[in-house]
């Protein structure tokens, strides 16, 4: 990939999202079986989609029942039973679940929530990696931090339909390094992102650099309860877009291909960072430390909040924004210091941060509201 893209984050949606260099398959297209799933009669399994329809499709009735989107589900159902399975033999760290794609081929998952990063034009915003991040010799990094047990974590949001995962992994750093420097966690506006920074490009995607760009040259961002989410492409509210609640100074990026120096970001703030999130495996993650397959090419947006240990097995805590019926009630354990040096799933390849260093600079008349969190425990 590109110099280039490895400094400014892009992510961008495509309708024809491009197959990655080791190709998707189909659950559905690999499984050439047939029949009920094992262990389930059809009845059963009937039951379970209507069950799950209620709860994530509840104005469709049951007399519209979808056959094709009934097979599409069972053999996912397969899919993810094959897998617990296995893990039930210690063959996995992790489990799976029916979640809100259970009905979607992987290709349809793929051209609807991820993104491509092919053949797009290069915005001038790049800057040299900082080495601010690098380890050297000397430093003491913790051995765990989860910055969600320091109040510096907002709950789990939820980017619908819209291909804004770039503003939610920004808005996020954002929120925590607010909170780390000056004791307050405030929900920050992705909407006024998606709407007002004209450099990118809404709900079909954007840079993440050019966002962190964009909150330092506009003076800062607005928050959410002033800007609220919408999760659709709308004109850019001038008034609000000045209305500044917190400010940054600057961003910085992590070092490529170095799990280490990113290590040493977390250790001091949530960074935001690009995952490959197109395989079967990720897409229904519901548990543990994730150590499936993916490729290394990124199509998904999301921000390390802490790290850890497990069982012998070192993990990154990420937060995604598919809501909190997906992973661990909205994050997933990605398995950290492995041989390849892009990270699981490339997560060590795209990694940035913003730089604040005092109080915020207000330009506003309008409120703020405060988060007075309970942290994880």
């Amino acid at each position: 990939m590109a110099s280039a893209v490895a400094i400014a984050l892009l992510l961008f949606t495509s309708a024809h999202a491009a197959v990655s260099a080791v190709p998707y398959q189909d659950v559905l297209t690999l499984s050439k079986r047939g029949g009920p799933v094992p262990g389930r009669n059809d009845e059963e399994v009937r039951m379970l989609y209507l069950e799950w329809r209620a709860k994530y499709h509840p104005t469709e009735k049951d007399q519209d029942l979808d056959e094709y989107r009934l097979e599409v589900f069972t053999e996912n159902l397969r899919f993810v039973d094959d897998h617990n399975a296995a893990a039930d033999r210690g063959e996995h760290t992790y489990r799976l679940g029916m979640n809100l794609f259970a009905d979607l081929t992987n290709e349809e998952y793929r051209a609807r929530f991820l993104m491509d990063l092919s053949g797009l034009r290069e915005r001038d915003f790049s800057r040299k990696t900082s080495s601010r991040c690098l380890l050297r010799e000397g430093d003491d990094l913790p051995d765990s931090i989860d910055w969600r047990k320091k109040g510096a974590v907002v709950a789990i949001k939820n980017q619908g339909p819209c291909g804004s995962c770039w503003a939610f992994s920004t808005i996020a750093a954002v929120e925590g390094i607010n909170q780390i420097v000056t004791g307050n966690l405030i929900s920050l506006s992705e909407q006024q992102l998606v709407d007002c920074n004209i450099d990118n490009y809404n709900c079909s995607g954007g840079w993440m650099s050019v966002a962190l760009h964009y909150i330092v040259n506009n003076g800062g961002i607005n928050s959410e309860e002033n800007y609220p989410y919408t999760g659709k492409n709308d004109t850019c509210n001038t008034t609000k877009e000045n209305a500044h609640v917190v400010s940054i100074d600057s961003y910085q990026n992590v070092p490529s291909n170095d799990e280490k120096s990113l290590q040493k970001a977390v250790a001091n703030q949530p960074v935001s960072v690009t995952v490959d999130a197109g395989g079967d495996d990720f897409k229904y993650y519901q548990s543990g430390i994730f150590t499936g397959s993916c490729n290394i090419s990124t199509s998904h947006a999301v921000t390390i909040v802490g790290y850890g240990t497990e069982n012998g097995t070192d993990y990154w805590i990420v937060k995604n924004s598919w809501g909190e019926d997906w992973g661990e009630s909205g994050y997933i354990r990605m398995e950290r210091n492995i041989a390849d040096s892009a990270g699981k799933c490339g997560i060590a390849t795209h990694a940035s941060y913003p730089v604040k260093k005092g109080p915020n600079l207000h330009n506003t008349a309008v409120s703020v509201l405060r988060i007075n969190s309970n942290p994880i425990r």
